[in-house]
Parts: C-alpha cells; structure tokens; sequence
C-alpha cells in the first residue's frame, strides 16, 4: 500500500509542477488556458476557476497531464479572443511556454535539494573496508583503512560522493587519481583504473565492481532492536540478547548471526541467547524474503552499535541557506549533464539500454525510498524530477524540445514549420517514444523475473 500511494504521490506531484510551469508562463504571456488536466481517462473531478472559467480537471490515470490552450489550429476562435491565441503569440512566448514545463521540474529538483542540504543528510563517510584481491582498488594499492578525501581533485565527504564522482569520471576518462589518509593521518595518490566499469554497470554498485567496499565494524551478535510483526518478535527474542550459538555453531560477530539467517529462510534455528546473565535455548524461524530474485531468512532485528562505532562511520553533511542553494544547483546541473551523456552512450553502444527504466521500476523505487523515510523519498522525487525535465527537453517530436525544435527553425527561416512536416514528426515522435516504453518496460519486468 505505501508502495502504491509512493507512487501516485511521485507521479501527481510531478506531473502538477510540469504542467503548471506550461499553465503558469501561458498566463503570464497572456495566453488563454482553456483546460488544465492531470491524468487521461474518465474525469474523476472537475471545476471551473478564474475569469477565463479554466476548467481543472483530475482523470483516472495519473500517468501524464496536458495544459490547453486557445489555438485556432484546434477550433475556431472569436474574433476578441484572437490575440489571446497561442498560435498568434511571437515564437519567443511559444517557446518560453513550451520550455516552461521542463524548467519546471528542474527547478523543483533544486528546492529538494536545498531543502535536504539544508537539513543535513546522514551519509556514510568513504572509509575503507577489506579490499578484494585481483580488484582494481587492489591494483591500485588502496588498503583497508583508509579514508578517501577527494576523487580526480575534488573533494568528497560520503560514499554517494564517491559512487557519483567515479560514474561520471568514467565517462571521461580511463583512470582517476583519488586522494586517501590513513588511519596514521599518512596521505596516499591512487590511480583507480576504471576500465572494470562495463556497459551494463551503470544501474549496478560500480563500487563493489572496482573493490571499494565500506569499512564494516566488528559488531558483537547482540540485538538492539526488534522489528514488530517479525519473526525475532514472534519467537520471543528481546532487545539485549546476545547471540552465542545457532544450532550449536558458536556465533562471534552479527555478520555470522546474519549469515546464517539469510542462508536459512523458513528453517527452524535453534538460538543460544544470553539475557541478563542467563543462557536460554529459543526456536527462531527466520521469514522468507525476496532478494535479486533469491530467497533469503529474515529474522527482524537490528544490531546494537558503539556510539563511537557510529561516529567513525557516519557523517552529517549540512550547509547553511546559500551555500546550500549553490550545492542545490550544481547538483542538478551535474545531474542534468550526466544523463544526457549516459543517454549519448547509450546511443553509441557505449552504455546498456538495460539501465532504462519505466513505471514499474519507478513504483519499487517509489515505495522504497518512502520506507526509508522522508528525506529518501525527496532525493528520489529530485532524481526523477530531473529525469522527467531532461528527457522532455529532447529535440524528439511529441516531446516539449521537439517543439522547442520547431520554433528554432522558425526563427532560422522566418516562418513556421509545415502542417506536412509537423505531422510527418509526430508519427517518428510517437514511435521513438514507443521503442523506449517498449525497451522501458521490458526492462522493468526483466529485474521482476531474474532480480
């Protein structure tokens, strides 16, 4: 259910922001919006508001909206509402409203943004853990321990700091520098090679392919918090059990409590717990879940950490106002840039066309950034914001730049585009736009059947 309402939430409030940027720039050049609708379909709510009588109108299926607009192309129109026509505007105010809708969602990306570096983002700084042999972290001669600090010269304070510098780094260049410390504060240079990032990594860990994997603490089997409706509740587990054996395997750390847990779903275990001095024998039997497509145990109970366990391994990373307005900003550009270059790539084979995606993925996304919290869930509606303002900002017919095409050529030449040649168009429009719900879809029910 939060999945679903997730979903229709990221859909209505993005779909509203684009078309009230078209709505809202088609007043302010005087044009006059006859229609404003969010969603296709049967009309589930519809009224009338302002001199114009604009009608608003919410339909059933939430998967788009349109603004319209008087336009003699469509009907007729009075001879006193003549100048108020979108047809008769200056290609500046056609292309100002056309544009307006992608701008839209842009800067909604930013106000996101903004307001979460505003708030501070709780983020895991980029501290080493074990470094797989044979990797290129390896060859690198990075070591456990370490703490990056800037990557190709700019510095960086998270992992997502890392993941994002090195994904665009890749389409650049073939190596990267990446300036780390140690743990005796000894500064190290380290040329990552990038070569193991292939065509289809882009929508996995690029981390983890290159042999940089997060420094995980030695974490006693001892639980800290009990999930509710779990199986840890069910069974009788309590916050402050320590885990000493399963099914008489002595247990030392909570990665081998999980371990077994995983690699056990649905199987009765048998737990030695130590609780307030007394060893006690309980039955657990862990919940199946479902994992990149395997079956996994899930118990329901989360670790207790060291408070100075904690300190080393998060940051807060916060800015005041304007700094954070200026983040906000680069963000989004550097987001904008690097999905028109991903979407170059992909073009010239470069990238996989697996990294697609279409409302399905969208709705997992949608529910899981909702249950990791708020702050998840507005990083996730900045990414796809930018998504949707990127993508409708192609010079594709059908799509806001397909328009923005026309009225350049029109400013080129002196006089519209042809009624031929717009229709002639919209026809390879729509079918580009079809090979990619197409490719999107199969996609998204591809990670559905093999994870």
């Amino acid at each position: 259910m939060l999945t679903l309402i997730a979903f229709v939430v990221t859909l209505g409030v993005l779909i509203t922001v684009h078309e009230y940027g078209h709505y809202q720039v088609a007043r302010w050049c005087g044009v006059k919006v006859l229609r404003f609708c969010i969603g296709f379909g049967k009309p589930l709510f519809t009224r009338t508001y302002g001199q114009d009588q604009t009608e608003f109108v919410l339909a059933a299926f939430p998967l788009g909206g349109y603004v319209k607009m008087l336009d003699e192309r469509e009907a007729p129109v009075n001879a006193d509402d003549l100048p108020r026509a979108f047809n008769r505007q200056s290609v500046w105010k056609r292309m100002a409203i056309v544009s307006a809708g992608p701008i839209a969602n842009l800067l909604l990306a930013i106000a996101l943004y903004w307001l979460l570096f505003m708030h501070g983002v709780m983020s895991m700084k980029p501290l080493l853990g074990e470094v797989p042999q044979s990797t290129a972290a390896a060859q690198a001669s990075m070591k456990a321990g370490e703490l990056i600090r800037k990557v190709a010269g700019a510095p960086v304070s998270t992992w997502q700091d890392v993941r994002w510098m090195l994904l665009q780094q890749s389409l650049k260049t073939p190596q990267v520098e990446i300036e780390a410390v140690s743990g005796s504060d000894e500064v190290y240079l380290h040329r990552l090679q990038l070569g193991d990032i292939g065509k289809d990594d882009f929508d996995r860990d690029v981390l983890e392919k290159l042999g940089l994997t997060p420094y995980q603490p030695n974490v006693p089997a001892k639980i800290g918090e009990i999930i509710p409706r779990g199986a840890a509740e069910r069974d009788g587990l309590k916050a402050g059990d320590q885990i000493l054996a399963v099914n008489g395997i002595a247990v030392g750390q909570w990665e081998d409590f999980v371990s077994v847990v995983r690699n056990n779903p649905g199987k009765r275990l048998a737990l030695q717990v130590l609780r307030e001095g007394t060893t006690l024998v309980l039955p657990v039997t862990p919940d199946t879940a479902k994992e990149n497509g395997q079956q996994i145990g899930r118990v329901g109970a989360a670790y207790q950490m060291d408070q100075n366990e904690i300190d080393k391994l998060l940051v807060n990373v916060q800015y005041a106002p304007l700094p954070a307005l200026t983040k906000a900003v680069e963000k989004t550009w550097e987001t904008s840039i690097f999905s028109l270059k991903i979407l170059g790539n992909m073009l010239t084979g470069v990238v996989s066309w697996k990294g697609v995606s279409g409302p399905v993925t969208i709705a997992s996304y949608a529910g899981k950034s909702a249950h990791a919290g708020w702050m998840a869930f507005l990083n996730f509606l900045a990414v796809v914001s930018i998504s949707l303002g990127v993508l409708n900002l192609l010079p594709v017919p059908v799509l806001d730049g397909g328009h923005l095409l026309y009225y350049m050529v029109e400013l080129i030449k002196g006089s519209p585009v042809s009624e031929q040649v717009m229709e002639i168009g919209q026809h390879i429009g729509l079918a580009l736009l079809g090979l990619l719900m197409a490719c999107a879809l199969y996609n998204d029910f591809n990670r559905l059947i093999i994870g």
